[in-house]
């Protein structure tokens, strides 16, 4: 019985430490980046090419995505209270900030 125990906890932990070939790639982050009062989470974040939603966790009195660097230059979105915010990105580092809220900052690596 010990030893079933053991084949069991072993094969548990081997299926436990594989990724599965399906796993996103460039990152295997989440592309959706929470616009909270006065932050952005995560940040700094690395994604793989292809579109990142900023979404607005709860009423705020308005935050805005500007863009300060990048190797495109997306729109930046409305000052928005809530609601989500698509941007297409292609790969390269983008770093991201609240125009109304001082040292409300982001950074994107896309990969």
């Amino acid at each position: 019985m010990r030893s079933q125990l053991l084949l069991l906890a072993a094969a548990l932990a081997l299926a436990v430490g594989c990724k599965s070939s399906t796993s996103p790639s460039g990152g295997g982050r989440s592309t959706t980046i929470t616009v909270g009062n006065n932050f952005f989470s995560p940040t700094p974040d690395t994604v793989a090419a292809g579109q990142v939603t900023f979404s607005w966790s709860t009423p705020s009195n308005g935050h805005n995505v500007t863009w300060l660097t990048g190797p495109t230059t997306p729109p930046n979105s409305a000052t928005m209270q809530s609601g989500t915010f698509p941007a297409t990105l292609q790969a390269g580092t983008y770093t991201y900030h609240c125009t109304i809220h001082a040292g409300m900052n982001g950074t994107i690596v896309v990969q």
